[in-house]
C-alpha cells in the first residue's frame, strides 16, 4: 500500500514537474483549476482511504466469521432453523459493515477535500478516483492470494484424505483441515467482501467523475451530484429490512426452506431496490439536465436515469438466478453432470466444461441489453449508476455470499469436534445451501464487475478527450488481441499457482500420513501449523506476478503505445475476461455441488450413484478438485483484473495520454517513468519477501 502510494505521488506529481501553479482546467481552458501536486496529494489520499476501508471491512468480516462458525454449529444442536439464523446474521453483520463504511468513508472524503478544491469540482473528483483504486489493490490480494491460499488447503485435504486414505471430508486426522478450513474464510469473505468493495468504489467514482463535468458538476448542484452515493443509501435501508424476512418474519423450520429463503432475499430486496430508486429519482433529480457524452452535453430526464439503474438491478437478479439454475445440485445440469460420473471422471470433467461454457450466454445477453439500455439514455454515466443498481443490494449479496463459508466451516467443526452424525447432517444442508449462494454472489460479482469496467473505461476516454475509439486502426486492434489474451495469461499464472502450492501439500499431508505412527488410528496427532504454513507462504509469494501484471500492463502500453492502443486493451480484457470468469466460476461450481449430490444421496438417482467411496464418487471428488482453482481462485480473479486495469488508467490517466506532436523530450521522459516504475517494483518485491521473512 505504502509503496504504490508513493509511486501514484510521484507518477502524478511530475506531470506537470511538481509545479504548485495553478493551471487552466481541462474541459474549460477559460477557468483556472489546481495544481497537478494537489491532484496527485489528494489521489495519493484517496487511494489510502480506499485500501484501508478495503482491509478493514475484509478483517472485520473474518473475525465475525470466526466467532459465528462455532456458534452456529452449538446452534445446530437445536435444530435447523437456529443454525440458519446465527449463520445468516453473520454473513449480513459483513454486509452491512463493508456498505455502510465504503458509503461513510467516501462521503466524509468528498466533503473535507471540497474544503480545498471549493468550485473546482472536475479537479475534486479526478481525486476522489484514488478510493476505488485503492479499493482494488486490496481486492487483488485477497481475491488472488486469498484463492491461491484457500484451494492449495483444499485440494491437498481432498486428494490425500478423501480420494488416497478414504477418511471423511473435516476428519481431524487429516493434516490440511485446518488449512482448509481457515482458507474459507480468506477466499470466501475477506477476497469476496474486498471485490464487492472494489466495483462498489470503483462505479461510485466513474459515476461522480463524469456528473462532475455535466450539468450537475458545471452548475454545482450538490444533491444530483451525490445521486450516486443516494442509491448506495437507499440500499442499506432495504436490506436492513430484507434481512427481517429471513430471520424474523419467515422461520425456517425444516432443511428444504434454507434455499427457497435465500433467493427470497434477493427477490425482495431487488424488488424494494426499485421502488426506493424510484423515489429518490424523483426527489433528487432535477426533471431535465445533461449529461457529458464523449465531447457533447446530452440531455436526460430524470425518469430515463431510474431506468438506468433499475435495469442493472434486474440484470443482476437474472444472473444470480442464471447461475443458481446451472449450479444447484436441484436442476438438471447439475444432476446431469453427476450422472456423468457414471463412466469415470473423463466424462464429468467433458460435462462441467460443457455446462461452463453454455452457462454464459444468458447473463451476457442480460449485460448487453443493460449496457444498451442505460447507454442509450445516460452515455457513460448510465453505464457507471446501472452498476451502482446491480450493487446497490450489496449487503445482501454479501449476506447470502458470507453464509456460505460460515456454514462449511460449522460443519469443520462438528466434524473435528467428533459431535452426532444429526448435527453433521444439519451442517450440510445448511453448507449445500451455501455452496449455490456463493455461485450466486460470484455470478453478482462478474457482472457487476463487467458494467464497472465499462463505466471506467467511460469515464477514462472522456477524461483522455476520445471521441472515438476506432478498431479498424492498427493501434487499437492490437491492444484489443494483446487485451484479450491477458485473462489467459492471468489465469494460467493463478492456476499454476494452485497447482504448485497444492504440490507442496499434497506431499506434505502424505508424508505425515506414512511418519506419524497412529494417525490413521487417530490416536496421535498430526501438524497442522505445516500445512497452513505452505498455504500462507504460496499465497504471498505466488501473488506477486499476477499483481504485476495487472499493475505494470496499463502504465507500460499507455506510456510506450499511447492511450489508443491502451483503450484496445482495456477493452479487449472485459470482453475475453468476463467470459472466463463466469464459465470457470460455473463450472467449478457445477462439478462441487454433483459431488455433494451423490454424497446426500436425497434422490433415487442420486442413491444409484453413490455411496461415498463409489467410483462414481471418486469421480466426482476429481472433478470437484480440479474445479477448485476454477470457481475459487481464477474465475472470480479475473473481476479484478478488468476493474483494476480500467481504474488505473483513469487514475494515471494525464501519464498515459500521447500527443500525436509530443516532442522528444516528452517521450524520454515516458521512458525514464517507466524504468524507474519497474525498478522501484524490483526493490519492492525484495523488501516484501525481507519484511514477511522477518514477521514469520
Amino acid at each position: 500500500m505504502v509503496a504504490f502510494a508513493i509511486l501514484i505521488f510521484v507518477f502524478l506529481g511530475s506531470v506537470e514537474g511538481f509545479s504548485t501553479k495553478s493551471q487552466p482546467c481541462t474541459y474549460d481552458q477559460s477557468k483556472i483549476c489546481k495544481p497537478a501536486l494537489a491532484t496527485a496529494a489528494f489521489s495519493t489520499i484517496s487511494f489510502l482511504l480506499g485500501a484501508v476501508t478495503s482491509v478493514v471491512s475484509g478483517f472485520l468480516g473474518m473475525k465475525i466469521a470466526t466467532y459465528a462458525n462455532a456458534r452456529t454449529t452449538l446452534e445446530a444442536r437445536k435444530g435447523v432453523g437456529k443454525a440458519f439464523i446465527t449463520a445468516f446474521r453473520s454473513g449480513a453483520v459483513m454486509g452491512f459493515l463493508l456498505a455502510a463504511n465504503g458509503l461513510l468513508v467516501l462521503y466524509i472524503a468528498i466533503n473535507l477535500f471540497k474544503i480545498y478544491y471549493g468550485d473546482d469540482w472536475g479537479g475534486l473528483f479526478e481525486a476522489i478516483t484514488g478510493y476505488g483504486l485503492g479499493g482494488s489493490s486490496m481486492a487483488l490480494f485477497g481475491r488472488v492470494g486469498g484463492g491461491i491460499y484457500t484451494k492449495a488447503a483444499d485440494v491437498g485435504a481432498d486428494l490425500v484424505g478423501k480420494v488416497e486414505r478414504n477418511i471423511p471430508e473435516d476428519d481431524p486426522r487429516n493434516p490440511a483441515v485446518i488449512a482448509d478450513n481457515v482458507g474459507d474464510n480468506v477466499g470466501d469473505i475477506a477476497g469476496m467482501g474486498s471485490d464487492l468493495f472494489g466495483s462498489y468504489a470503483e462505479s461510485s467514482c466513474a459515476a461522480l467523475v463524469v456528473a462532475s463535468i455535466s450539468s450537475f458538476g458545471i452548475n454545482h448542484e450538490f444533491t444530483p451530484m451525490l445521486y450516486p452515493l443516494i442509491i448506495s443509501s437507499v440500499g442499506i435501508i432495504v436490506c436492513l429490512i430484507t434481512t427481517l424476512f429471513a430471520t424474523d418474519f419467515f422461520e425456517i423450520k425444516a432443511v428444504k426452506e434454507i434455499e427457497p429463503s435465500l433467493k427470497r432475499q434477493l427477490i425482495i430486496s431487488t424488488v424494494l431496490m426499485t421502488i426506493g430508486i424510484g423515489v429518490v429519482s424523483w426527489v433528487a433529480l432535477p426533471s431535465s439536465f445533461t449529461i457529458f457524452n464523449f465531447g457533447d452535453q446530452k440531455v436526460v430526464k430524470n425518469w430515463q436515469l431510474f431506468l438506468c439503474v433499475a435495469v442493472g438491478l434486474w440484470a443482476g437478479l437474472i444472473i444470480g438466478f442464471v447461475t443458481e439454475y446451472y449450479t444447484s445440485n436441484a436442476y438438471s445440469p447439475v444432476q446431469d453432470v453427476a450422472d456423468s460420473c457414471r463412466t469415470g471422471a473423463a466424462t464429468n470433467v467433458i460435462f462441467g466444461l460443457a455446462l461452463g461454457y453454455k452457462s454464459c450466454i444468458i447473463p451476457i445477453f442480460a449485460i448487453a441489453v443493460s449496457i444498451f439500455v442505460s447507454f442509450s439514455f445516460a452515455a457513460m454515466y448510465g453505464i457507471a449508476v446501472a452498476a451502482l443498481g446491480m450493487l446497490s443490494t450489496i449487503a445482501t449479496g454479501l449476506a447470502i455470499d458470507a453464509y456460505g463459508p460460515i456454514s462449511d466451516n460449522a460443519g469443520g467443526i462438528a466434524e473435528m469436534a467428533g459431535m452426532s452424525h444429526r448435527i453433521r447432517e444439519r451442517t450440510d444442508a445448511l453448507d449445500a445451501a451455501g455452496n449455490t449462494t456463493a455461485a450466486i454472489g460470484k455470478g453478482f460479482a462478474i457482472g457487476s464487475a463487467a458494467l464497472v469496467s465499462l463505466a471506467l473505461f467511460g469515464a477514462f476516454v472522456s477524461r483522455a478527450a476520445i471521441s472515438t475509439v476506432d478498431v479498424l486502426t492498427p493501434k487499437v486492434f492490437i491492444g484489443l488481441l494483446v487485451g484479450a489474451m491477458l485473462p489467459y495469461w492471468f489465469s494460467a499464472m493463478t492456476m499454476k499457482s494452485v497447482g504448485s502450492a497444492a504440490l507442496k501439500m499434497v506431499e506434505e499431508v502424505r508424508r505425515q500420513f506414512n511418519t506419524i505412527p497412529g494417525l490413521m488410528e487417530g490416536t496421535a496427532k498430526p501438524d497442522y501449523a505445516t500445512c497452513v504454513k505452505i498455504s500462507t507462504d504460496a499465497s504471498i509469494k505466488e501473488m506477486i506476478p499476477p499483481g504485476a501484471l495487472v499493475m505494470l500492463t496499463p502504465l507500460v502500453v499507455g506510456i510506450f503505445f499511447g492511450v489508443e492502443t491502451l483503450s484496445g486493451v482495456l477493452a479487449g480484457s472485459l470482453v475475453s475476461g468476463v467470459q472466463i470468469a463466469i464459465s470457470a466460476s460455473n463450472t467449478g461450481g457445477a462439478w462441487d455441488n454433483a459431488k455433494k449430490y451423490i454424497e446426500a444421496g436425497a434422490s433415487e438417482h442420486a442413491k444409484t450413484l453413490g455411496p461415498k467411496g463409489s467410483d462414481p464418487h471418486k469421480a466426482a471428488v476429481i472433478g470437484d478438485t480440479i474445479g477448485d482453482p476454477l470457481k475459487d481462485t481464477s474465475g472470480p480473479s479475473l473481476n479484478i483484473l478488468i476493474k483494476l486495469m480500467a481504474v488505473e488508467s483513469l487514475v494515471n490517466n494525464d501519464i498515459v495520454v500521447v500527443d500525436d506532436d509530443d516532442d522528444y523530450g516528452q517521450s524520454r521522459k515516458r521512458v525514464e517513468t517507466t524504468l524507474l516504475l519497474l525498478l522501484l517494483f524490483c526493490s519492492m518485491k525484495n523488501v516484501i519477501f525481507a519484511s514477511l521473512k522477518f514477521l514469520s
